[in-house]
């Protein structure tokens, strides 16, 4: 996989929801950067199919099981890379879900699986990541964000919940790397509406000409990974030139 600017050559990235859509565009460009990636996701066959796919191309990229709501899982991921001797240079927690129903028809596990897989893991996979850029002196954080974080509407109100929640706690990770290790960056990525099956499968009727393409989005995260050392990106807004939710 060629790239006009390889600045990840030697460095290994894991990316949540890797297997598809955002996730997968995100996982692309890290491969081209010259990143070896970690795709961790629940659909084994879609991933491993990307994996197959960025190999073909030149890239490095392997498959790891993971469901983002498991915080041994994830811990039992972690001490593998420490066994192997392997440093996790970037983390993005792309992963997440969303049901739309009103309040008034959601149940108590729809509102479950959305926060804990929204706003839980990724929390889960910060705290493992954090300390050990900390211990090593760097690496980079990169959370997926919403304009839901920001503004909300009908039926998404765990989804807006956890988004939120989630931009509260990376900014407050931003701090802290600012008080613990400033080779550490921390960013926040507020993405609108994007034309992936997070979208689509729920709502094929959505005018795509809406949408915005999740390849513009992955540049953005590649852009937050590039600045110098002596700034920072914290957050960042991308939308479709048409995005009704913002600000």
């Amino acid at each position: 996989m060629k790239s006009s600017a390889p600045h990840l050559r030697g460095k290994q990235a894991l990316v949540t929801g890797g297997a598809r859509g955002l996730g997968a565009a995100i996982c692309r460009r890290l491969a081209a950067a010259g990143a070896s990636v970690l795709v961790a996701d629940v659909r084994r066959d879609l991933a491993e199919e990307l994996c197959g796919d960025v190999t073909a191309r030149g890239g490095r990229a392997r498959y790891v099981g993971l469901d983002v709501r498991e915080p041994a899982r994830i811990a039992e991921v972690f001490r593998d890379l420490d066994e192997g001797s392997e440093a996790l240079d970037v983390l993005v927690n792309c992963a997440a879900v969303d049901v739309s129903k009103s309040a008034e028809h959601l149940t108590a596990d729809e509102v479950t699986r959305v926060v804990t897989t929204n706003l839980l893991g990724p929390m889960y996979l910060c705290l493992e990541s954090y300390r050990r850029m900390v211990a090593r002196g760097g690496g980079h954080i990169v959370n997926i964000l919403s304009t839901a974080a920001n503004r909300t509407w009908t039926e998404a109100g765990p989804y807006s919940a956890s988004k939120s929640g989630l931009r509260a706690f990376t900014h407050t990770l931003f701090k802290e790397a600012q008080r613990d290790c400033l080779g550490i960056g921390i960013t926040g990525v507020i993405a609108g509406g994007m034309e992936t099956a997070f979208i689509m499968e729920r709502f094929p009727d959505t005018d795509v000409s809406m949408l915005q393409s999740p390849d513009v989005v992955a540049d953005t995260v590649m852009y937050a990974l590039t600045v110098p050392g002596g700034s920072a990106v914290p957050e960042v807004v991308v939308v479709p030139r048409r995005e009704p939710s913002w600000p």
